[in-house]
């Protein structure tokens, strides 16, 4: 049984090397992840902007609350 381990630890090895290298060398697949990247920063950037916007909004609502309620 362990020899079966053995072989699948090689043969998993292999594969992983042959496809790690064949995506490190593939263009295709680097511009796919600069792409890929920038995408996920823009989603990043505009979360953290509209996350900025929604607290701010909700501080104008407490004060306009506040101010309601003082009248």
């Amino acid at each position: 049984m362990a020899g079966g381990n053995f072989m699948h630890r090689v043969i998993s090895y292999l594969v992983n090397e042959v496809v790690v290298d064949g995506l490190a060398n593939s263009p295709a697949f680097q511009r796919f992840a600069v792409r890929t990247s920038k995408r996920i920063e823009n989603i990043s950037n505009t979360a953290a902007q509209k996350k900025q916007e929604l607290a701010d909004q909700m501080k104008d609502l407490s004060k306009n609350f506040e101010n309601f309620k003082n009248q």
